[in-house]
């Protein structure tokens, strides 16, 4: 995708020590770029928010091992490193399920060499097929879920297709493409008459920061709306259809994203307007069966509720919206149970958010 009409992605090599992505904390009031050097700074970046997004957590997870890697001594005691660091990674964030998988995807290929400067090249070449591999993927959930939006616009004869999402599932949340705004580019990109709702999603407001900010940059209509706007539209029939991610969905279907999506669900079912979830394989969870009690919900730092940052007179600030001593219940995340996905929009195609079409998505692997 373009920032000011240059081409980026969100997460990148600079060389052999240091891996560069975009701080997405300051958007869209600034553009600045931010270095990893160790398994130290990913995990910062993860548990921070420099970095999100399951996609985007997944990558770079991978590079932190790679750097785990870089920074390991060359002894007997390498390996030993390199599990520590993958369970430090970890840590960072409980519920996106690409970050264990791309930790254990690095500690898989790895365990069967003994040589350290072989490993570390495996290690980065690890790496940069799964930063390619999910740019693919992303490209492909493009793609597929391109006709769903075709299909109404043929419908309306010319008139706007609207979207409404949630938090931000494009391409600052992946490499490039994203995964929602996937097939939306693809149709904004072939001519197709698109307008996007943008959720603010509170309380880190990414819908309104970071997916405002990226669809604005690729020219794609859209109107930021609070949190609690979309069942009205929906009523009015001012949305054609809702199109989220996932950061980890379960082997049934039961998708976990951004606090708030499962009642966008709920007004979509009541109005009888499609919910599809764009999410790569990489985020389904096939050790997971019964998303909504199994899932674990990440509960973040209370001060995200009680402040409120902004952009004020050439500096982000940050003011207090709550009563000083109100308790603060944080909740990141709510899962959606399968029987409210209309369609998940995969890299494979189109699948039903069931168990049965969920394992033929993975072929052999699945059975």
């Amino acid at each position: 995708m373009k920032i000011y009409g240059e081409p980026y992605q969100t997460i990148w090599q600079l060389d052999e020590t240091t891996i560069q992505v975009i701080d997405q904390r300051v958007l869209p009031f600034r553009f600045k770029i931010f270095d990893l050097k160790t398994a130290k700074d990913v995990h910062h970046a993860i548990h921070d928010m420099v970095v999100r997004g399951a996609p985007l957590i997944g990558v770079a997870a991978s590079y932190g091992m790679y750097l785990a890697m870089v920074h390991a001594k060359n002894n007997d005691n390498w390996k030993e490193e390199l599990r520590n660091a993958g369970n430090y990674l970890k840590s960072a964030r409980p519920t996106a399920v690409n970050l264990a998988y791309a930790v254990d995807q690095q500690l898989y290929k790895l365990v069967g060499t003994d040589d350290y400067e072989q490993a570390k090249n495996l290690s980065l070449e690890v790496a940069n097929n799964l930063r390619t591999k999910e740019i693919e993927n992303c490209r492909l959930i493009g793609e597929h879920g391109f006709p769903l939006i075709e299909k109404i616009a043929r419908k309306k004869q010319g008139k706007p297709v609207n979207i409404l999402t949630h938090c931000n599932a494009g391409w600052l949340a992946c490499i490039d493409y994203g995964t929602a705004t996937a097939p939306i580019y693809n149709a904004y990109d072939k001519g197709i008459k698109v307008h996007v709702w943008v959720d603010e999603t509170r309380p880190r407001n990414q819908g309104a920061r970071l997916t405002a900010w990226e669809l604005q940059q690729h020219g794609v209509p859209h109107t930021v709306i609070p949190d609690n706007t979309g069942g009205l539209l929906m009523q009015k029939g001012m949305v054609d259809m809702v199109i989220v991610g996932s950061d980890r969905t379960s082997a049934r279907g039961d998708v976990a994203n951004k606090i708030g999506t499962y009642l966008k669900a709920l007004a979509a079912k009541e109005n009888n307007l499609p919910f599809y979830v764009a999410l790569p394989l990489s985020s389904i969870d096939r050790n997971i069966y019964d998303g909504v009690n199994e899932i674990p919900i990440e509960q973040r730092s209370e001060n995200e509720i009680r402040y409120i940052e902004g952009y004020d007179e050439g500096q982000i600030r940050k003011v207090r919206i709550t009563p000083a001593k109100s308790p603060v219940a944080n909740y990141g995340f709510d899962v959606t149970p399968a029987d409210y996905v209309k369609a998940l929009i995969t890299e494979k195609g189109l699948c039903k958010p069931d168990e049965t079409e969920i394992k033929k998505l993975f072929g052999d692997e699945g059975k």
